[in-house]
């Protein structure tokens, strides 16, 4: 089976999951009620600023009813590592994690009921949960997971991204799965996603990100969802080939130049390589009996512009070989007698000639935002980008860094995104530029800081990540103060 496993966005979304150590017994009575041990924090909710929920790793659940004082240890008879949390309010919310773990809180983060679904029996890892209100949950994870309950959670109804035959993975899948897919049962699109959010009611707004560029939204509550745009894609006319020619011309090669100079330092962008050839050659060369001939006027068309491409500065990593032949296309010829029309079809063109452009696929970690217009996502390879038009297009935004951004909020007049090794990057122009906080406005952090949440009145703000650490703000995001663990008392 030819499927690959896109591991890289899951991996960096779960990077997170480092070696706990659960032997030690220290009590900081303080401001620590029944906290021990200070685990990996991977997320942070806060409904209204004062009451806030924190989980991580080994099924940690740290909460606070004032504002951040003083924290308690919350039940969850569970050790599997908890990635996201979401509260409706100070009472009712969710969190999800390992193996299709949905837990489900109703008072305020103390203890937590596991909720049966459709993901826990396949185990699959679920990343982000949005609580629009206190029936109403969305969650999405590996394999293209998106499921929804209207009812708090007593049912989930999956609504996960699927394959059908016009799907570009469709052609890839093993004859089993072709088979599936054709009698209509469910077979998972092979992508990760990383986030989703939901502004609070009466907005029904939502969106959602992951892998490969993935970017949705929603403006009924995720009734229906919309593919977003990101902006500064580029394609190139297509290089033209004379019939049964392999190489192309000098002039052409040399064409290639400016558009490598251009996207070679962009990390988030791949480039496409795609070989098409004529009826004529098809008709010629790809006879079912003996396509092999065929195959090879594609592979060495692709070759040499890759070969160009790569000579001008475009890492081999980043090119992608669109259409390759499938040189193994018998093996699917018994379960799938159309299976080589249909390749030789999509390889059809006017005349012989190879495609080039820019794959828009980043790999996307977090979404914010503020109101119905104005959002941020971080990701991988310090990539910032921002909408102004609710999420139908967005723009990337430029650091200096290449460190991942794990999560991006905003408030009125401020933005903050924070991500590994202790990245922080401000904005006070509604993120368009970023720049590193004042100084003494942040405690020195070198580990990771994995998620960021205010209050809805902007003012109160929390940090969480590594080692049970846990900032707070209580000016907008201007200056932030360590309260877990209490200051001098890390182990």
């Amino acid at each position: 089976m030819l499927r690959f496993r896109a591991a890289l966005g899951a991996a960096l979304t779960l990077a997170i999951v480092s070696i706990g150590c659960h032997d030690i017994d220290i009590d900081f009575e303080s401001r620590t009620e029944n906290i021990k041990i200070f685990d990996d924090l991977y997320s942070v909710s806060t409904a209204d600023g004062r009451h806030v929920v924190s989980v991580g790793y080994y099924g940690a659940v740290y909460w606070s009813d004032d504002a951040g004082d003083s924290w308690k240890r919350g039940s969850t008879d569970t050790r599997l590592s908890l990635y996201n949390v979401a509260m409706a309010d100070a009472k009712n919310g969710w969190a999800v994690g390992q193996r299709g773990l949905i837990l489900r809180t109703e008072d305020g983060g103390a203890t937590w009921t596991e909720q049966p679904n459709l993901k826990q029996t396949e185990g699959t890892h679920l990343f982000s949960v949005a609580a629009v209100d206190a029936n109403t949950a969305w969650v999405i994870g590996e394999w293209g997971t998106r499921i929804f309950t209207k009812d708090g959670g007593k049912t989930w109804v999956d609504d996960s991204f699927t394959i059908d035959e016009m799907h570009p993975l469709f052609v890839w899948l093993s004859p089993t799965e072709q088979e599936k897919v054709r009698r209509g049962e469910k077979v998972y699109d092979d992508v990760s996603l990383n986030d989703i959010t939901c502004l609070t009611p009466p907005s029904r707004h939502c969106w959602l990100i992951g892998e490969f560029g993935y970017l949705f939204r929603s403006e009924d509550r995720g009734e229906t969802w919309e593919k977003a745009s990101i902006e500064g894609s580029i394609e190139l006319a297509p290089i033209p080939l004379g019939y049964n020619v392999l190489e192309s011309s000098e002039e052409d090669r040399e064409s290639l130049r400016p558009f490598a100079e251009a996207v070679k330092d962009q990390g988030h962008l791949n480039v496409a390589v795609e070989a098409m050839a004529s009826a004529r050659e098809i008709a010629e060369f790809g006879s079912e009996d003996d396509p092999f001939e065929f195959f090879e006027i594609l592979e060495a068309r692709s070759q040499n512009v890759r070969g160009a491409l790569e000579e001008f500065g475009v890492p081999t990593d980043r090119l992608r070989l669109r259409g390759q032949p499938p040189w193994d296309y018998e093996d699917y010829l018994e379960d799938d007698p159309n299976f080589l029309k249909r390749y030789m079809k999509g390889r059809l063109a006017e005349t012989p000639a190879v495609k080039v452009s820019v794959i828009q696929n980043p790999i996307l970690f977090t979404v914010h935002f503020r109101d119905e217009e104005n959002g941020l996502i971080g990701g991988l390879g310090g990539v910032i980008l921002r909408s102004d038009d609710g999420g139908k297009t967005w723009a990337y935004r430029t650091i200096e860094r290449k460190q991942a951004f794990f999560s991006v909020a905003s408030v009125e007049g401020r933005a903050l995104a924070i991500g590994e090794k202790g990245l922080v990057r401000v904005s006070v122009d509604d993120g368009n530029v970023w720049r590193e906080p004042d100084d003494n406005s942040f405690p020195s952090v070198y580990t990771f800081m994995r998620d960021l949440a205010f209050g809805p009145d902007g003012r109160v703000g929390f940090i969480v990540g590594q080692g049970g650490r846990i900032l707070r703000s209580t000016d907008a995001g201007y200056e932030w103060e360590q309260v877990l663990p209490p200051p001098g008392s890390e182990i």
